[in-house]
């Protein structure tokens, strides 16, 4: 059992513990095709931007605030594809998101391009706080001067990269090279086998470990090793993150914190993070006699009923909808959405017989 993370650890890595930051995705574009990359389709190589599971064009920084708002973000995390594909966006994201939530709020970013060292302060001046290198074929010594140039320039400096099984040997090797260098931090997540990378893991032999997780075969238990062998001699902290934690927990904390944020009168929220509400059928022309009569016969305030007129329904307290369901004859259900942007539904339990044309 890996501890949860503690003050000492990187801050990036603390307030995603906390489901508190924003997740920006800025492209899909990178420079290399790692067989391992989870990205589905839907992202890979694509030149779009996501704020969390909210789709945003490219530069509307106003969208992206608002999502941020919506979560009360304490931070950003901007990753990709590679952010430094597009370098100067990822910088704008920076200037944008501390002008508005201010110099405390925390950015980190994700790259594996060892940029040129001048690159550094660029960053530092748009308000970058931690930066967290990808090796590519977990070389090493290529980044130490770009990382170092990022610690020279005020950044908290770390190395992220993916357990592989396979690369027990080279991944020892450089918990050893990392001894007293410029990254202060080593973090390993389990190798997640998913949609998008399952052929690629197929051939390298990786099987799932269990049922209930995305990860490898093996990878756990070579980072439990790792972490296990570095010393605070080594100058360096290593921190493992499992599939489950980082699919279930971190997400599951975020959708939380975003819920809390956003939810509406008639809405209740799940300890999954969901929101569920109860919900009439009813047509644009009849909802103003739906909605007087809901009220006369039970006294509830107009703030907790909500007609959706793209989904043609009138949503109101699941408590009430489970009451009157079986007195009327229209389609009534309880509805469960994450709580995104665009309130992805996750489930319809129909509470009576009837249903929508």
């Amino acid at each position: 059992m890996i501890e949860l993370p503690s003050m000492d650890e990187a801050e990036g890595c603390i307030q995603c513990q906390m489901g508190s930051k924003l997740v920006l995705f800025v492209t899909g574009h990178c420079h290399w095709m790692c067989d391992y990359c989870p990205l589905s389709e839907s992202r890979r190589e694509i030149d779009f931007m996501y704020a969390n599971e909210r789709r945003v064009e490219i530069d509307d920084w106003a969208a992206i605030i608002e999502e941020g708002q919506a979560m009360n973000a304490t931070g950003t995390g901007i990753t990709g594809g590679d952010p430094m594909m597009a370098a100067e966006r990822s910088m704008e994201a920076c200037r944008q998101l501390k002008s508005v939530f201010g110099p405390a709020h925390h950015i980190h970013l994700y790259t594996s391009i060892p940029f040129k060292p001048e690159v550094a302060q660029e960053l530092a001046d748009a308000g970058l706080d931690e930066i967290r290198f990808h090796l590519l074929n977990l070389e090493y010594e290529r980044y130490v001067p770009t990382m170092q140039a990022c610690r020279d320039a005020g950044l908290f400096v770390g190395i992220e990269l993916p357990c592989e099984p396979d690369q027990e040997e080279r991944l020892h090797e450089l918990t050893e090279e990392m001894r007293n260098g410029p990254a202060l931090f080593l973090n390993l997540n389990e190798l997640e086998i998913t949609v998008g990378n399952f052929d690629n893991m197929e051939v390298r032999g990786f099987n799932l470990s269990s049922e209930i997780t995305a990860g490898a075969e093996g990878s756990a238990e070579l980072a439990i090793a790792l972490h296990a062998k570095v010393t605070p001699d080594y100058g360096y902290m290593v921190k493992f993150c499992t599939a489950s934690y980082k699919d279930s927990g971190q997400l599951r904390r975020r959708f939380l914190r975003r819920g809390e944020h956003t939810i509406s009168p008639h809405e209740q929220m799940t300890e999954d993070g969901t929101m569920t509400f109860g919900a009439i059928w009813c047509s644009a022309e009849d909802v103003g006699a739906w909605i007087q009569e809901l009220q006369d016969q039970t006294g509830i305030p107009s703030q907790f009923i909500y007609y959706d007129e793209n989904a043609g329904r009138l949503e109101i307290p699941l408590m009430l909808a489970e009451g009157i369901a079986d007195e009327i004859e229209a389609p009534v259900a309880m509805i469960e959405v994450h709580p995104t942007h665009e309130r992805l539904e996750v489930g319809v339990v129909w509470l009576n017989d009837a249903r929508p044309q």
